[in-house]
């Protein structure tokens, strides 16, 4: 029997083949090698962007204080402080607080006998006794009749020119008498009483000694005081009423002969009072 003939194709080279696997395995080699270099590349710039990333959320916090403590935070950790709640008073006009009140001259004259004590005549007398050891008619104005009252009662013209050019200007030099009287260390002389003969005080109506306006007069009151030990006192030798208060008006004499300064009856001791009929 004749053998079938059955084609078969010729071996591959086996150079040929060998040379093909090696340029498969170098292709290989070098798309791994792309591949990875591609990888790192991607991981780097991912790296880059993230640190990118957390530098400008670092920098950001330092400019926006997102990195500094929350305000409630820091509250939340203060000891709260009671306050006390605001007076009533702290809401009225602050008007009310700096009133002040009229000067009595400027108020109309009534008919009160006034008292020759308490607090208003202590005052009155304690500021003539400091006019007396300091040697100044300043301090010793408050017990002097206001000039005020002074041009309502007098019925004569220019009541505040005589006010001040004769009455006050006698009063100045009669408490330069009396400081004298003191003699050295004056301030160290203190000041016991005033005491008023109120028997002795009458009723002055209007229409007498130039006056368009009645008041009480009482002559011969005693300054007594203490110096160096020894009680002594001299005289006022006039003092007139407004408004139910005593103050001064003729301190050393009622009438003098010349310009210069009087001590009403200085003495030893408390001192008498004589009744003499002025207006």
């Amino acid at each position: 029997m004749t053998p079938r003939y059955d084609p078969v194709r010729p071996p591959a080279s086996t150079t040929g083949a060998a040379r093909h696997s090696d340029a498969e395995r170098r292709r290989a080699r070098r798309a791994r090698r792309r591949l990875r270099e591609r990888r790192r590349r991607r991981a780097w710039q991912l790296a880059l962007v993230g640190t990118a990333a957390v530098g400008a959320m670092w920098v950001g916090g330092l400019f926006s204080g997102a990195g500094r403590p929350r305000p409630e935070a820091r509250v939340a950790t203060r000891t709260p402080v009671a306050r006390p709640a605001p007076r009533a008073q702290a809401t009225r006009p602050a008007a009310r607080l700096h009133h002040q009140a009229p000067s009595p001259g400027s108020l109309p004259q009534t008919h009160a006998y006034p008292p020759a004590s308490g607090a208003r005549f202590s005052a009155l007398m304690a500021s003539l006794w400091a006019g007396v050891i300091r040697d100044s008619v300043a301090p010793a104005l408050p017990a002097f009749f206001p000039k005020a009252a002074y041009v309502q009662l007098k019925a004569i013209a220019s009541a505040d020119s005589d006010w001040t050019g004769r009455l006050v200007h006698d009063y100045a030099l009669d408490i330069d008498a009396a400081h004298a009287l003191l003699g050295r260390d004056a301030t160290r002389a203190r000041l016991i009483r005033v005491e008023v003969p109120s028997s002795y005080g009458h009723w002055v109506p209007p229409g007498v000694c130039y006056n368009s306006i009645g008041y009480y007069e009482v002559p011969n009151a005693r300054v007594e005081y203490l110096k160096d030990g020894r009680l002594q006192s001299f005289g006022i030798a006039s003092m007139i009423s407004w408004r139910g208060v005593w103050y001064v008006v003729h301190l050393g004499a009622i009438l003098r002969s010349g310009d210069s300064g009087v001590v009403d009856e200085p003495s030893p001791g408390a001192g008498s009072s004589v009744y003499s009929g002025t207006c």
